[in-house]
């Protein structure tokens, strides 16, 4: 899937992903391939990012995630 993790100032991460947890406002979140469509806010926490080369984690102060067609978009604060 492709993942983009996009700040106001900057783009943290852009390219292919095995699998993406994220700080659910509600909770944790997983998310694989073939995920369904989702939309929902972010807390403060850790993206973590796992790709073919290894895992990648970025702090984010909350915002916004929508996953779909496996496309992640995270707008990050």
């Amino acid at each position: 899937m492709t993942v983009d993790i996009l700040t106001p100032d900057t783009t943290l991460f852009s390219g292919e992903a095995t699998f993406v947890g994220l700080p659910g406002s509600d909770g944790s979140l997983g998310i694989l391939n073939n995920h369904a469509a989702l939309v929902t806010t972010l807390k403060a926490g850790q993206v973590l990012v796992r790709t073919e080369g290894g895992e990648q984690t970025f702090d984010v102060n909350g915002g916004s995630v929508e996953v779909l067609n496996n496309v992640v978009t995270v707008l990050a604060e």
